[in-house]
């Protein structure tokens, strides 16, 4: 019976190790907690730059995309330069981490510009669809992530939900329906990254 224990933990040890292995570690704190600062900035600057987004909405979709764009690019050139850098980033594993988290980025594109050009009247779904899409690209990227990731995704399908019922009326492109999720969950996810992946083990080094 003895044996059999130690057999298992050894086991147990051993799925650790593997899962440790097949973390991806080419999400960096930085531009994580950068989109995270950038949209509440822009949350503080839509009533400035959109004041009536219901009849703007050309205005408000460019603000939030434009905080999408600078966002990911930020994060692929990150990526790019480790793996030009010779770190322990590869590019299959970039590969496999775009592939698994690219399309909720494209779904909600899609859904965006089919929203804005054929039902505009329904486009105050659209900070609760962004941020229901963008849980399920961190719920189908979790097996690369560090497990504390999952309280991330459920955090964005939350406040999806909760857009998706409140939002509405006169709360309807609310700036805060937009910077209070993606810029507490990016700040946490930066925490996380740092904490678990980056405090513990420098790549670069």
């Amino acid at each position: 019976m003895i044996e059999l224990n130690e057999a298992l933990n050894s086991i147990d040890e051993i799925r650790l190790r593997l899962a440790e292995t097949e973390r991806f570690r080419g999400y960096r704190a930085l531009p994580v907690l950068g989109s995270g600062l950038l949209a509440v900035a822009a949350a503080v600057a839509q009533p400035a730059l959109v004041p009536d987004p219901t009849s703007q909405l050309g205005g408000y979709l460019g603000l939030w995309l434009g905080v999408a764009v600078v966002s990911v690019a930020a994060a692929l050139v990150t990526m790019l330069l480790r793996v030009r850098g010779g770190t322990a980033l590869d590019p299959e594993s970039v590969r496999l981490a775009l592939g698994q988290f690219l399309p909720c980025l494209a779904a909600g594109a899609a859904v965006t510009a089919v929203l804005a050009r054929a039902a505009p009247e329904c486009a105050w779904l659209l900070p609760g669809l962004w941020q229901m899409l963008f849980s399920l690209g961190v719920f189908a990227s979790a097996r690369l992530l560090p497990p504390h990731a999952l309280a991330v995704a459920a955090w964005y399908l939350g406040s999806g939900l909760a857009c998706l019922a409140w939002a509405r009326g006169s709360a309807a492109f609310s700036p805060w329906a937009m910077g209070l999720p993606f810029g507490g969950g990016q700040v946490a996810s930066a925490a996380i990254l740092f904490w678990t992946l980056e405090r513990t083990r420098d790549d670069a080094a």
